[in-house]
């Protein structure tokens, strides 16, 4: 069932809804006020670094922009005094409120359309979002640059002249000296409101273009930053939508090294990546990089421990289902699939999610391959395709407005008898379901890499990080992807010498690329995270393997990966 979208509500009841926006904006000014970290008994030490001297160490930029998200400002904080304790020198980027609309504005928050397009975030939304964590950073002794000190009234107003004048059908496709405007102001339209395309309608196109202007006054900024100092790297979070994918492009066309990001799916652990977006990097990371990794059964045990703690998420801190129901007979039962005859599976996204441009993709869209699928197994009667939705349509921080199952049945009413869905509220296991599969069908999910280790066949159609790695069948083209589907069914599970391929990237990929930091000891989702630093000692080099190699990467540009292999041979096995 999708969740309700305010600009459909009646008109009166969408102006009583209207009326307690500022009582939302003071609900949020309060979360981020009691959720930002206050690192006073960390500065308070006498063997902090001083106010920084310019005296020629190594200079960094954090540009946090939205302080409001949370996840990002308070692991940048935190990782703005490791790097003091390593050397560096650090400066802050935050919009002070200069922005017509942003990661932080989605339709949960202003669900008055026709408002939002005309004025944007409220002036108490965005003084939440940058004034406690402005504070938070000049406690650290920091220099904070600010959006309003960096462009000018006459450079807003062009922005805002572009933005408006352009032809919507060249919005998406703005690019100004490098910088993929439109791309991201797209990306950061679709996030809004929570779709793969923009509803139809006025505001929608007024909101793109809220967007794009935002995305133009950021690479004003950016630049006339990166022209004042000269900074070793710029490291900050997600890496896409605005700002931060229009900081990294500008910062990436001025030659400064970029390093993004995000949180990862173990407890306790980060992804970050060199250049651009791990949605990007971890197609194009090479094989050299985990393929010559020597394999242990100690590894192989870790592996098997979590992969099979990832059935109830137990190990990880980003769930979908704590209680999944995994039984053959219930499985078939709810989906009406027949187990006796060749079973297809297929995984889908969060159609609205990352959408950005991918040139490996076999397809315009996920939507586009679902319906090419179904449309290709329909003449396939001897063939039961199952159909798993992403439950993250409802269970994500942003749930999906364009439900799978809706989008799908505007071109199938009825769908095919040999095509069965488990819909993303179903408590049936993912994992259970696929591994009873002859081969997997996917377009950008990690499962893939589970399932390859576990040795079912996965056929890749779109930008799915296990691609490219001599584990899966990856599609370049709609021809080539059909080709693959006439192989079907398969005849067997994949070769002893592929599984353990496959493995040894499930392991990198797990273990190695995502980082921990142990004093990290929850998520709390968009109020950030609870932490356990006592003292500077939690953070200086030695104390945390996983800090130091995050700090060393941001510093040095080595590589973002964890020795779990090394450190695993050295502590006594355990299971899960």
């Amino acid at each position: 069932m999708s969740r309700l979208d305010p600009s459909q509500l009646p008109a009166a009841l969408r102006k009583r809804l209207n009326k307690s926006q500022l009582y939302l904006d003071f609900r949020r000014e309060r979360s981020l006020r009691a959720n930002t970290p206050a690192w006073d008994h960390l500065v308070a030490d006498t063997s902090y670094p001083a106010a920084d001297s310019g005296s020629g160490s190594p200079r960094v930029l954090v540009p946090t922009v939205t302080g409001g998200y949370l996840p990002g400002s308070q692991l940048e904080g935190l990782l703005t005094i490791a790097l003091r304790l390593r050397g560096a020198e650090v400066d802050v980027l935050l919009c002070d409120g200069m922005m017509a609309a942003c990661q932080m504005c989605t339709i949960d928050w202003y669900g008055d359309l026709a408002k939002f397009a005309a004025n944007g975030p409220t002036k108490r939304h965005c003084r939440a979002c940058f004034g406690p964590i402005n504070d938070m950073y000049e406690s650290l002794g920091v220099t904070v640059h600010r959006y309003s000190e960096l462009v000018t009234d006459e450079e807003v107003a062009d922005a805002r002249r572009t933005a408006a004048e352009l032809p919507l059908s060249e919005l998406s496709d703005l690019v100004v000296e490098g910088v993929h405007v439109g791309e991201h102001a797209k990306a950061g339209a679709l996030r809004f409101f929570g779709r793969g395309t923009l509803p139809d309608g006025p505001h929608p196109e007024a909101i793109l273009r809220r967007f794009v202007e935002a995305a133009l006054v950021t690479r004003v900024v950016t630049t006339r930053l990166l022209e004042r100092f000269e900074y070793e790297a710029a490291v900050f979070h997600h890496g896409i939508y605005v700002p931060q994918g229009v900081v990294g492009d500008t910062a990436r066309s001025r030659g400064v090294r970029v390093v993004n990001w995000n949180v990862a799916y173990r407890k306790s652990s980060y992804i970050f990546s060199h250049g651009d977006t791990y949605h990007h990097t971890l197609l194009s990371e090479p094989t050299s990089a985990w393929d010559a990794m020597a394999w242990s059964p100690r590894l192989d045990t870790d592996l098997d421990d979590y992969l099979k703690s990832r059935w109830s998420g137990s190990n990880d801190w980003i769930t979908f289902h704590r209680d999944p129901q995994v039984e053959d007979q219930a499985i078939a039962t709810e989906t009406g699939v027949d187990f006796s005859k060749p079973c297809i599976g297929m995984l889908t996204n969060v159609i609205w999610d990352a959408q950005l441009h991918y040139q490996a993709n076999a397809f315009p869209s996920m939507l586009d391959w679902a319906r090419k699928t179904i449309a290709y197994f329909a003449r396939r009667p001897e063939l039961e395709l199952l159909i798993r939705v992403h439950p993250a349509e409802i269970t994500g921080v942003m749930p999906s407005r364009e439900p799978f199952v809706e989008a799908i049945a505007a071109t199938f009413p009825e769908l095919p008898p040999n095509v069965h869905v488990i819909p993303p509220e179903s408590r049936i296991s993912t994992y259970a379901a696929m591994e009873r599969c002859n081969a997997v069908l996917i377009f950008g999910t990690k499962t893939g890499v589970e399932l390859a280790a576990t040795g079912v066949p996965v056929v890749v159609a779109g930008e799915a990080w296990v691609r490219n790695k001599g584990i899966t069948l990856d599609a370049e083209s709609e021809e080539g992807y059909f080709e693959l589907l006439d192989r079907l069914p398969l005849p067997g599970r994949l070769p002893p010498e592929t599984v353990e391929r496959a493995r040894k990237y499930a392991y990198h990929f797990f273990f190695r690329r995502m980082i921990p930091l142990e004093f990290t000891t929850q998520l709390l989702g968009t109020h950030g995270f609870r932490w356990q630093v006592d003292s500077l000692a939690d953070l200086e080099p030695g104390a945390s393997r996983g800090l130091d190699v995050i700090c060393d990467g941001i510093l040095t540009g080595s590589p973002f990966v964890y020795p779990a292999e090394e450190l695993a041979e050295l502590e006594p096995a355990t299971r899960s």
